[in-house]
């Protein structure tokens, strides 16, 4: 895998906290406008740049995109964003619940995107891709990172803890959801040139959360480079922003449906049609969690039941026939609740499984929705041997916490 050090654009230490956001595809307008509220320093400015417009506009109007590049010419002017004059790799450090997770901040390489060195393990949407596009072209840079996962490397990690043993650039906890944020600056050459080295050695990368960031960043270089008659594969387009982790130290949360109709069934028929593939079994009002593959957890009218896959209904030895996800998607949701097309059909919403099963259970006691259905999380060896057999995952079936924040550094095309 090639990888480069870059000069990151990033926050002064004592704006940090005002300047870092979540993600741009976690929220909405209307949350972000609340989140940025008496703050001009916030990121949502030009990654959410429709705040800055009266309530109702269009996201994707020419000035909304036009209006994240004079924010972000204005963040640097006013010293809220700095450029560093070296070309260095960062750490950054997110802890969940007492356990902390390491990352690379590098420059992954475009071509092996292309070429599917990068490996990714779900279909991407051309909106979604054409959007991010037009965010990294109007700004000229890659404002958000992607998070990979890379197969776990004992010298990475012996570098990586010689510098997260020093003091940190950046350390906060984020007052939304209480999980820690940490940034050290790399700057010893030796060890730039080893990371280079041993990313080298890498045979594959994975896509674990951002592949609509991952396309738009390795489409914008690609078509730099087309544009550019004296292109000589060295400029920093070349390159997109990533923040990589060991594979060992991530964790997928679950994904879970809910759905708005049983499709014409009664209870009783829509619990006898499920026995058909599944052993069915009434667990009462309290709250049940699924404990290991190919058992699910089902609430309906104020009930909760554990499903547990019958044998020959799924195989082992098939990378996705082996998912829950597929499982359930084609033997309930498809065979018995008619929703062909997880992606555009609106009688089914998704809930991260950090929201928990209470959310399930808020919702279709409201009236809103009349089943949910809770998975079996899917594990990073699963995702990865997806990735491996070139297969690509369902919908909706990753779940990665915590998010990277957005705005610990950014890193310019040019």
């Amino acid at each position: 895998m090639k990888i480069k050090p870059f000069k990151g654009i990033r926050p002064p230490k004592d704006v940090v906290e005002q300047v870092q956001s979540r993600p741009y595809d976690v929220l909405n307008s209307e949350e972000a406008r609340a989140e940025a509220q008496g703050n001009e320093k916030s990121l949502y400015h030009i990654i959410k740049p429709e705040i800055d417009f009266p309530v109702g506009t269009d996201e994707h109007d020419p000035k909304v995109y036009e209006k994240a590049a004079e924010n972000f010419k204005t963040f640097q002017d006013k010293g809220w964003l700095v450029q560093d004059d070296k070309e260095q790799y960062y750490i950054y450090a997110q802890t969940m619940d007492g356990k902390t997770q390491y990352g690379l901040v590098v420059c992954a390489y475009v071509e092996d995107y292309m070429t599917g060195k990068i490996k990714k393990h779900e279909l991407t949407r051309r909106d979604k891709e054409e959007d991010r596009m037009k965010h990294v072209r109007v700004n000229n840079a890659n404002i958000e990172p992607v998070f990979f996962a890379y197969p776990e490397n004992g010298e990475i990690d012996a570098l990586v803890a010689k510098y997260t043993a020093g003091q940190p650039e950046y350390d906060f906890t984020a007052a939304l959801d209480g999980f820690r944020h940490t940034f050290w600056v790399i700057n010893d050459e030796a060890d730039i040139r080893r990371i280079t080295e041993l990313f080298a050695a890498m045979p594959a990368m994975y896509i674990a959360d951002g592949h609509h960031r991952s396309a738009a960043a390795a489409l914008v270089g690609a078509e730099k480079a087309q544009q550019n008659s004296n292109h000589r594969g060295d400029e920093e387009y070349n390159y997109f922003m990533a923040v990589c982790f060991p594979a060992n130290q991530l964790t997928i949360i679950d994904y879970n449906r809910v759905v708005k109709d049983l499709n014409g069934l009664s209870d009783e028929a829509f619990l006898d049609r499920l026995s058909k593939h599944f052993t069915v079994e009434k667990k009462g009002p309290e709250i049940f969690k699924p404990t290991r593959l190919h058992e699910f957890s089902l609430y309906l009218s104020g009930n909760w039941y554990s499903l547990t896959a019958k044998p020959g209904t799924y195989d082992d030895n098939d990378p996705i026939g082996v998912l829950d996800v597929t499982i359930s998607s084609n033997l309930i949701l498809d065979e018995i609740l008619g929703i062909k097309d997880l992606r555009s059909d609106k009688r089914i919403d998704f809930v991260g499984g950090i929201r928990g099963l209470g959310e399930l259970k808020k919702r279709v006691d409201s009236g809103e929705m009349k089943v949910a259905l809770a998975l079996y999380p899917v594990s990073m060896k699963q995702l990865i041997d997806i990735a491996d057999t070139g297969n690509i995952m369902p919908p909706k079936t990753t779940w990665f916490e915590p998010k990277l924040r957005s705005g610990l550094v950014i890193h310019k095309l040019t």
